[in-house]
């Protein structure tokens, strides 16, 4: 029960959405935008960086030449660029936003980055932008276990930020600020303990484990209220094929490696603290942002709220009844880039704090 209990942690609390697929040998290789009359939805494109490695992403939104807005999504645990970010595309005309979300190294047909570090997730996002020639300043929108990429964005190029929103983003209990009053008695943190440990040291059991058939293992997350609050269940329930993992996914090692990699730079010691950062704009020139749902089951709220107190700079929202799988709600998707882009604040998801 309680390696299972890991295994879920591991697998459904860090940013769900569909399975990353294997590389297709038909990629179009590119340093530029395919076609910028037109985005295309069809053709699976891809940059190459300086290391060699070659990202794939793909576009939708007003075509990046004729756009007000640049924006980069950054997708979570076991997600890709097919992640479902709800925003209307009559929305996104409107206000002119071109949106790039790509494949994070390792995921879906992105290479992977046998280097991969918190550092390197930055540089991927930075070199990524320059290769595409977003401009000076671009947007940054990270989604749960996607966000360790926007912290690093934030501690290492803030001058190239117009603006960062950390959608759910989770919480590292290895981040030395953290009180360990807020946290002695919260369960995921031992089990992220115990996961990076199986993680790190036992990877062909781990391997061994989700892919059997004999016992239920990546499937003991589906519809399980232990993690998921009713608003994700029914997302859960009802998103057109919406799936977690499968074990033929899984089966893959350059799938299993590249999941394992990411969970072990994410919830190990980082060379950073962003609780201790101090406001990289303030001159009010760019603006930063929290998501969070108040019945969020994977990322207490508690400790989201001590994060946004300790960082006073950042602008916090908090969803009602909002859950982990924020971007699967079309209303939030649209109040996140009215925030973010225009400065709103829509008093329904203002935080109702104690007095």
């Amino acid at each position: 029960m309680v390696f299972r209990r890991i295994l879920v942690l591991m697998m459904g609390c860090l940013g769900c959405a569909d399975q990353p697929t294997e590389p297709n040998d038909n990629l179009q290789e590119s340093k530029t935008v395919v076609d910028e009359s037109a985005i295309s939805t069809t053709t699976t494109c891809r940059v190459r960086l300086s290391d060699g490695r070659f990202l794939a992403y793909r576009e939708r939104g007003v075509p990046k030449n004729k756009c007000k807005y640049r924006i980069i999504i950054v997708h979570g645990f076991g997600s890709s660029k097919e992640m479902s970010f709800m925003a209307s595309e009559e929305l996104l005309d409107v206000m002119e936003i071109y949106l790039l979300i790509y494949d994070r190294a390792g995921y879906g047909e992105s290479d992977p980055n046998p280097k991969r570090s918190v550092k390197s997730e930055a540089s991927d996002i930075e070199e990524l932008a320059d290769q595409l020639q977003l401009g000076s300043k671009y947007y940054v929108i990270g989604v749960s276990l996607g966000c360790y990429p926007a912290w690093s964005c934030i501690k290492r190029i803030p001058q190239k930020l117009a603006g960062v929103a950390l959608v759910v983003p989770f919480v590292n209990y290895k981040w030395r600020s953290l009180p360990d009053d807020l946290t002695k008695d919260d369960y995921r943190k031992q089990l992220s303990r115990l996961a990076i440990w199986l993680t790190r040291y036992t990877p062909g059991l781990l391997h061994w484990w989700l892919t059997q058939k004999l016992f239920p293992s990546a499937t003991a997350l589906e519809g399980n209220p232990t993690f998921f609050c009713d608003k994700d269940l029914d997302v859960l329930k009802n998103t057109p094929g919406y799936q977690l993992f499968t074990q033929d996914g899984l089966k893959k090692r350059r799938v299993f490696d590249s999941l394992r990699r990411d969970f072990i730079v994410a919830f190990s010691k980082w060379d950073f603290d962003p609780l201790e950062l101090s406001n990289p704009y303030a001159q009010n020139e760019s603006s930063v942002h929290i998501w969070q749902g108040y019945e969020d089951k994977v990322v207490p709220v508690q400790l989201q709220r001590y994060v946004a107190q300790s960082l006073p700079w950042i602008r916090y929202h908090e969803v009602p009844d909002g859950g982990h799988l924020l971007v699967y709600d079309t209303v939030v998707c649209e109040a996140i880039l009215k925030s973010l882009l225009l400065g709103e604040d829509p008093p329904l998801y203002r935080p109702k704090l104690a007095s």
